[in-house]
């Protein structure tokens, strides 16, 4: 299916009319943004506060309606064989529909471009010449930066027109990788179409390799979820869960460009710190066991261990009246609440109301007559206060938390038959801090006090999480992020053979029962979109050794890649040598390194005169190379990359498994051409032929 040019001046000229319907479009978009901005709120409201939220709101769909100049308004178009109804075409009554990232509309409200989530957009992405789902024609527009340059025809019910390959939707996907991540709304697969628009209700984790797409569809199903749930995430809440900053910030421009502007971004590390700050690292073994699950019941039984067993009446003074509650009573009420399960601080919360109804049973057995207010007098009662505080002391997590980690004896009696004597000997502090105040918190000590304050007070639960590269998390991060999604849903995304952590988990039946999702659908991506087929096929040569039984990735490329693996003597110089050549070709370049590497590459870079870029930055018109840490190159994608020394990537994880795992991470950031350079022998895996 051949991309077409303007025809003859003196024939119809259909190109010519597509980019005269972009001109409107945008012309009505601009329309719709002045409408916006001519609201005077003045006119609907006099109180200040409703003001301000409905100014806010205002400039949030001003944000929204903005016309990206180099983002085209729309990438496609739908000729449906017969009019849709009126609720799947928004309205509309015509048969020909414009598909693009917002829904633009005339003066009359008529659409001129569909919001590609709407349900008759959906045909854009899952019709074929087998199933074409009432569409006759499905076209797809070429675009050199915001102008309209070309268009390509599906005649889908056309028997004499053969299935082919979309150039155009191949270009697209093979576009160079400048700037941060972009959308695919344009390119998305029927595949991935069916995770994007799954419901809101149920959980989807998905299985990817690199380059298939998944932190993509994760995003995608964010902004198709707030496009057909908007009030109730609205209320509710979204969040998106990243490795690290600089990933976040890779992605942060995706939702954005989509129109969605209240999607919150956050890290594991920063979501839990926001009780204590995090000053401390641990040793892997320390960090592997406080990550473990079996944490969980350790801090239970040490929240609950400040529950005491009444071994004194109550006794409350009203007027002249003295009421009597004794000891096994308060004992039988305590063994109720304890017997309930419910969150510490509920239970503290209701233990007075329940000594004095009982106080009120004993006053209507007396012949009198108390209500709510004599029950609530009751409860503030002093003597009540004095006997809940005795029985059920407040508990603060992070005090708890260092009690468990700096005193032996109470770690002891919360931990056994949980975790061995040599466990225990390997979190506690060595040198303790003085006070929780004081002390130098960890970020798995992080999820621990994050843990006990929702034994104490229940965590706000999201309408819906996006977790992403969440092969890397523990046990007990898994439990913080399934604690803000209790009453949502989530969206898990990784890969288990890029597990770079000392706990990385083997299983998704495994980590999604620690996320409370255990009924969530897996569905594996293995379609490669990003990587060259011989780059692919190079790192999957570590997949036997790093995560046996995983399909590697078939990559659907059709422009050939380069892969170029060669031994040198003069590492730093060739390093730069290789730098200096990728930057010949257009986009963007990756130098990625193991951590330990990169003050030496710092300092041959800057002799050569090389300006570089930090992993997360934008590329600029003065440098287009980002010096990379292998430990921070998760998630991200240059379009040329140049790998040193891999043998040293493996060196610095604490394990050949996790270093090779790291590698193979490091080996699938490049979309069009890695250069491999080495002073030392490669892993064996990679040195066969």
């Amino acid at each position: 299916m051949p991309a077409h040019a303007p025809t003859s001046p003196l024939g119809p000229d259909p190109l010519a009319r597509e980019r005269a319907h972009l001109a409107a479009s945008r012309a009505a978009l601009r329309a719709m943004r002045e409408d916006v901005e001519s609201l005077d709120i003045r006119d609907v409201t006099a109180n200040w506060v409703n003001a301000a939220v409905l100014q806010s709101q205002i400039e949030d769909r001003i944000k929204a309606l903005a016309d990206l100049t180099h983002t085209p308004l729309f990438f496609g178009r739908l000729d449906y064989l017969h009019a849709p109804g009126r609720e799947l075409a928004e309205g509309a009554g015509g048969e020909q529909f414009y598909i693009g990232r917002r829904h633009v509309h005339d003066s009359d409200g008529d659409p001129m471009v569909i919001d590609w989530r709407a349900p008759v957009s959906q045909p854009f992405y899952r019709a074929s010449k087998k199933d074409p789902l009432d569409i006759a024609l499905r076209r797809r527009f070429g675009y050199t930066g915001g102008d309209l340059t070309a268009y390509e025809d599906e005649h889908l019910t056309d028997p004499t027109e053969a299935a082919q390959t979309s150039k155009l939707l191949q270009a697209e996907i093979e576009r160079p990788r400048v700037g941060p991540m972009r959308d695919i709304v344009a390119t998305i697969q029927p595949e991935q179409d069916e995770i994007v628009r799954s419901g809101l209700s149920g959980s989807v984790c998905v299985q990817g390799g690199p380059g298939t797409g998944k932190t993509a569809v994760g995003l995608h199903r964010v902004a198709y979820l707030l496009y057909a749930h908007r009030e109730r995430l609205a209320r509710t809440g979204t969040l998106v869960i990243g490795p690290n900053r600089s990933f976040l910030h890779y992605i942060e421009q995706v939702l954005p460009a989509l129109g969605e502007l209240e999607v919150r971004q956050s890290t594991v590390d920063d979501l839990v710190a926001t009780h204590v700050e995090v000053r401390g690292t641990d040793d892997p073994a320390a960090a592997v066991i406080k990550g473990d699950a079996r944490m969980a019941e350790v801090l239970r039984r040490a929240v609950r261990s400040h529950v005491s067993v009444p071994t004194e009446p109550v006794v409350v003074v009203r007027g002249s009246r003295r009421w009597r509650i004794p000891a096994y009573e308060l004992e039988e009420i305590v063994g109720e609440l304890l017997a309930r399960d419910i969150r510490y601080g509920a239970a503290r919360d209701a233990l007075p109301q329940r000594i004095a109804h009982a106080v009120l049973v004993r006053m209507e057995q007396a012949g009198e007559a108390p209500d709510d207010r004599i029950q609530d007098a009751v409860a503030r009662n002093p003597a009540v206060k004095a006997a809940v505080k005795a029985i059920w002391p407040p508990v603060d997590p992070a005090k708890l938390v260092h009690r468990l980690l700096s005193d032996p004896d109470f770690l002891a009696a919360q931990a056994e038959g949980v975790l061995s004597p040599d466990e225990q000997k390997a979190i506690l502090s060595t040198k303790p801090a003085r006070s929780a105040r004081a002390a130098k918190w960890s970020s798995a000590d992080a999820v621990l006090i994050d843990e006990a304050q929702d034994l104490v007070s229940r965590t706000h639960s999201l309408g819906h999480v996006v977790l992403d590269e969440a092969q890397d998390l523990s046990p007990m991060q898994y439990r913080a992020v399934g604690r803000r999604c209790t009453t949502g849903s989530a969206t898990v995304l990784g890969d288990l053979a890029q597990g770079t952590t000392p706990w990385a988990t083997e299983s998704w039946a495994e980590a999604l029962a620690h996320l409370g999702k255990p009924d969530a659908a897996v569905e594996e991506l293995t379609a490669g979109f990003r990587v060259p087929r011989e780059v692919i096929a190079y790192a999957s040569r570590l997949l036997p050794t790093i995560s046996p039984g995983l399909a590697p990735v078939s990559s659907v490329r059709e422009t050939p890649g380069s892969l170029e693996v060669r031994q040198v003597a003069d590492l730093d110089t060739a390093v730069v040598a290789a730098c200096k050549e990728s930057l010949r070709h257009e986009g963007s370049i990756g130098l990625i390194a193991a951590d330990a590497r990169i003050p030496a590459l710092t300092e041959a870079l800057s002799a050569a005169g090389h300006t570089y870029l930090s992993p997360g930055e934008e590329t600029t018109a003065a440098s287009r190379l980002t010096l990379v840490p292998a430990s921070l190159a998760k998630g991200l994608e240059y379009d040329y990359v140049v790998l040193d020394e891999p043998s040293a990537v493996v060196d610095g994880e604490p394990d050949e498994r996790t270093g090779l795992r790291r590698l193979y991470v490091a080996l699938t950031r490049a979309v069009s051409g890695l250069t491999v350079l080495h002073r030392t022998p490669l892993p064996p895996q990679l040195a066969t032929p």
